[in-house]
Formats: structure tokens, C-alpha cells, sequence
């Protein structure tokens, strides 16, 4: 019978709120980026002859947006020292600055850095989304 080795790791945050961290966390990215193709702005001609009678939808998408931001930053805010810690942690870890074996330590910086710009920071990684996905499976939680 095989042994299944021992974690170095133990979360306080569950995975599943993690989750739903990164799937805001995406929408807020998709959001940015729909607009967007190779890098430039699509060009609009408009007929000089003929009125714009195009209904734009662009404010409600930024509301939208803007909601999800909002209650993104709203659920980290309310995360405790420990939750917010491993969250920072997780997304250092999915981004390659530490590996499984040195979660402990990851934590340990990130306790560090303390938790009052913790949204902030998170909010302000062009691909948090992404990296925590990449925690969770690194750290196979």
C-alpha cells in the first residue's frame, strides 16, 4: 500500500471560496479585455448620410464590470489576516515565485506585508484569476 505524502500546506480559506474568487477575478479580466483585439481599438465609419441609431450597451457592461470589481474587493476586504495571507500566497505561488514545498514561507511573507491593501494588490494583477487557479492545482487543493 502506498503512502500518500504529507502536506506542507493546510488552507484556511477553502478552495471552493477561491474559486469563486477566480471567477470574478476573470470576468473582471474579460471585461478589460473584450474590447480589445491584437492590441488595437476597432475603427467605427459612420455614414454621413444616414442618422446612428445604434443603442449602446457599453455603460451597463461597465456597471457591470465595475460590480463584479466591486464585490471582488468587498470579499477580500472581508477575509480575516490567515485567509488573506493564503490568498496573496496562492497567487504568488500560481505566478512561480514559490512552489508547493515553500507555502509556508509564502504565507509567512505575505502575513508580512500585512492586510489593509490586500484587494488592492490582488485587484492590481493583470492575471490574479489565472495565478490562483494555478495555486489551488499546484498545491493540488
Amino acid at each position: 500500500m502506498q503512502q500518500r505524502p504529507t502536506r506542507e500546506w493546510d488552507l484556511t480559506i477553502g478552495p471552493d471560496t477561491v474559486r469563486l474568487f477566480i471567477l470574478k477575478a476573470k470576468a473582471i479580466s474579460a471585461g478589460v479585455n473584450e474590447d480589445y483585439e491584437d492590441g488595437a481599438e476597432h475603427e467605427i465609419e459612420y455614414d454621413g448620410g444616414i442618422r446612428d441609431n445604434h443603442l449602446h450597451d457599453g455603460l451597463a457592461e461597465e456597471e457591470e464590470e465595475n460590480l463584479t470589481e466591486k464585490e471582488l474587493r468587498q470579499l477580500i476586504n472581508d477575509l480575516n489576516v490567515d485567509e488573506a495571507a493564503e490568498l496573496v500566497a496562492l497567487a504568488w505561488v500560481g505566478r512561480g515565485d514559490y512552489d508547493a514545498s515553500e507555502w509556508q514561507d509564502a504565507v509567512a511573507e505575505a502575513k508580512q506585508r500585512g492586510n489593509r491593501r490586500t484587494a488592492r494588490y490582488l485587484l492590481g494583477m493583470p492575471m490574479l484569476g489565472d495565478w490562483l487557479e494555478e495555486g489551488l492545482e499546484v498545491l493540488g487543493a
